[in-house]
């Protein structure tokens, strides 16, 4: 006499894995940093390169439309270089103030407007015009960001600050030989230059 066997329900309960899909996915975005939107968006040249920048110790000097941008790494060593270009052009930032910088993407405004774009929500800040650092011989307040901000990071971790140019590919070139000019007149020969990256051609 054959037996027959009562057939198991082939079904798996994916409860569980739901969760932990969910889990994680919320893990994810709750990790994951925004992009921070450029103050000032340059189409860089072209290059077969893939040397990365530095995480930290660097400085980047953005240039476009004539207008030069400036941004440096590292919350303690922007604090302290704006502490050094305030003594410098008589300029007092509050702590709060020196928080907000802190945490700021690159400007492009001389010392004495910077507190209005500190105070700004980042969201006008980006659609403010900025009228970029003076670098003129008269008024150079570029030289004096690269200067201050080379002591505060040599102040604060012992290193000597890399300095980057992210500029544009359609920019003239006498204002990045300007920017050149800047970094050897302070005895700074070695320099990145920011480039997107292309196929190599065959």
């Amino acid at each position: 006499m054959a037996i027959k066997m009562k057939k198991k329900s082939t079904s798996t309960d994916m409860t569980a894995m739901c969760d932990v899909a969910f889990l994680l996915l919320t893990f994810f975005i709750l990790t994951a940093t925004a992009k921070v939107p450029e103050v000032m968006p340059v189409d860089t040249p072209a290059s077969t390169v893939q040397t990365k920048l530095p995480e930290k110790d660097l400085a980047t000097l953005t240039v476009g439309g004539g207008k030069v941008f400036f941004d440096v790494k590292g919350k303690d060593v922007r604090v302290r270089t704006l502490e050094l270009m305030g003594q410098k052009y008589g300029v007092a930032f509050s702590e709060e103030e020196q928080n907000k910088f802190a945490i700021m993407e690159s400007f492009g405004v001389p010392v004495q407007n910077l507190k209005q774009i500190i105070d700004m929500k980042p969201a006008d800040r980006k659609n403010v015009q900025q009228p970029g650092i003076p670098k003129d011989s008269l008024d150079n307040q570029l030289a004096d960001w690269i200067q201050n901000a080379r002591l505060a990071n040599i102040e604060m971790h012992d290193k000597e600050l890399e300095i980057a140019i992210k500029g544009d590919a359609k920019e003239e070139y006498p204002v990045i030989k300007k920017v050149m000019d800047i970094l050897q007149d302070q005895k700074i020969n070695s320099f990145s230059l920011v480039t997107g990256l292309r196929g190599k051609e065959k």
